[in-house]
């Protein structure tokens, strides 16, 4: 029996996979406070931590040493994967973390088996990538959610195919295709997803080139930091030290209540997107509505007489596409537009009169514009209603167009495009009836329909 089986073993009696991870973090000097605990029991998901005890600001929550945490630089394969990182290049950045996984997941004397021990097959991830194509398109129809995770798919594909798999097979003795295949790879990318961090930049010197602005960090695991759940209104928060990782208290927790950290700000879909859950509604308060670009501009060229008039929208439009990046979007969250500044200048670029647009070419710009505070205000929620009635027409007509995109019918406009969700949502049996997929995707639903739904009331003539 060798030394690694007989640490899960305690007076002839197979420890939990928790209480092997905990004697684990015992074992690597990971410091939690006596005032937790971890359990599966009393949290809002598959793992939490709990309060045993009152908890202050300030207190120091569990404290994770740096070799503790699971990265390409501490895996036993780091040498390797340093050597050969030129060749494991992507445009995702998190390679060499997934081949530190595959080999550490799929090893059985791995430093970090006791804690890769605590998603068995990853069967707990039930992000959206694995939910067969037709309940994400028939549930999530709208809310942007299918298009990035069939670009996510093809992304992990093309990245398994052309970098991955050359480096498995020149490194045969390390791994195998057979074991590590696209489906371990792609679960291993939403465990990524789910668990991971990444460590702050370290803030430059205002001195320093600003254009020369230094990649992210790649991401890593740390275990029991990712034990903790999400909100937005969260209680605790990761702090990064040269020797250690430390959860701190941020502000006070009463005994028996759940310790949360925060992901940041993430609307739903985000959250069902990268973590495969959500905030119930309407407590997100970090919850947004996309208003694709492209529905504005279909707005803006609804009518349109003349040959004359729609050249010069499609100048305007033109025009407008050079100062969004592609496929752009505009936010609006719960108090306003969150991307007013490109709002403000496609609302106006579009509602010049010909003589307007020749002299702002001419110019090629505005010489001088309004500050970017009043530009807020304006896109804000007491702002909208005061804004032109040219601008406030377009905004409510790409509101309501955007609401069709649901799949409601498109007979069913403004307040009734709501009204099934809104049902759904009241109704406490229906909702329990519903199964864990068809809560969240409603929950995205309703959080950004109602987002839409408010700003057609604020912009209504």
């Amino acid at each position: 029996m060798t030394a690694e089986i007989r640490s899960e073993v305690v007076d002839g009696a197979e420890l939990s996979p928790l209480q092997n991870f905990l004697q684990w973090c015992d074992r690597v000097g990971l410091v939690l406070s006596s005032k937790v605990c971890v359990s599966k029991e009393g949290t809002v998901a598959e793992y939490g931590m709990l309060a045993t005890d009152d908890i202050e600001e300030g207190e120091v929550l569990f404290t994770i040493p740096r070799p503790a945490l699971l990265h390409q630089g501490t895996t036993k394969v780091s040498a390797l994967l340093e050597k050969e990182k030129s060749s494991l290049e992507s445009s995702s950045g998190w390679v060499p973390l997934l081949l530190a996984l595959l080999y550490e997941y799929t090893s059985s004397q791995s430093h970090w088996k006791p804690y890769l021990s605590l998603w068995t097959d990853f069967k707990t991830l039930d992000h959206p990538m694995f939910w067969s194509k037709e309940e994400r398109d028939s549930l999530l129809r709208g809310t942007g959610v299918p298009e990035a995770v069939d670009t996510d798919l093809a992304n992990i594909e093309r990245e398994y195919t052309d970098v991955v798999l050359p480096f498995m097979i020149k490194h045969s003795d390390l791994w195998n295709p057979n074991t590590h295949t696209l489906e371990l790879y792609t679960k291993l990318v939403a465990f990524i997803m789910a668990y991971s961090f990444q460590e702050p930049q370290e803030e430059e010197d205002d001195d320093e080139d600003e254009e020369e602005e230094k990649a992210p960090n790649p991401p890593m695991m740390v275990p029991m930091a990712d034990m903790l759940n999400h909100v937005s209104n969260h209680n605790a928060n990761l702090e990064f030290t040269p020797d250690s990782l430390k959860m701190v208290c941020v502000r006070p927790i009463p005994k028996g209540d759940e310790v949360f950290n925060t992901y940041g700000q993430m609307a739903n879909w985000q959250l069902l997107h990268m973590y495969g859950f959500t905030e119930p509604y309407p407590s997100n308060s970090n919850d947004t509505a996309d208003i694709p670009a492209a529905n504005l501009y279909r707005v803006a060229t609804q009518g349109i007489q003349s040959d004359l008039d729609r050249q010069l929208r499609e100048e305007q439009w033109e025009m407008v596409c050079e100062m969004l990046p592609e496929k752009a979007a505009f936010v609006f969250g719960k108090q306003g537009c969150l991307t007013d500044t490109e709002l403000h200048t496609a609302l106006k670029v579009l509602c010049m009169s010909a003589e307007e647009f020749s002299e702002f070419k001419e110019n090629e710009g505005w010489e001088e514009d309004e500050d970017d505070e009043k530009i807020s205000q304006a896109f804000s929620n007491d702002g909208l209603p005061e804004l032109k009635p040219s601008w406030k027409r377009l905004i409510h007509e790409t509101a309501r167009l955007t609401l069709r995109s649901y799949g409601d019918g498109e007979e069913k406009l403004g307040e009734n495009a709501v009204d099934g969700d809104r049902a759904l949502m009241e109704d406490k049996a229906a909702l329990a009836g519903l199964s864990c997929r068809q809560q969240r995707a409603l929950q995205v639903r309703y959080g950004q329909k109602r987002i839409l739904q408010r700003l057609m009331e604020l912009t209504k003539s």
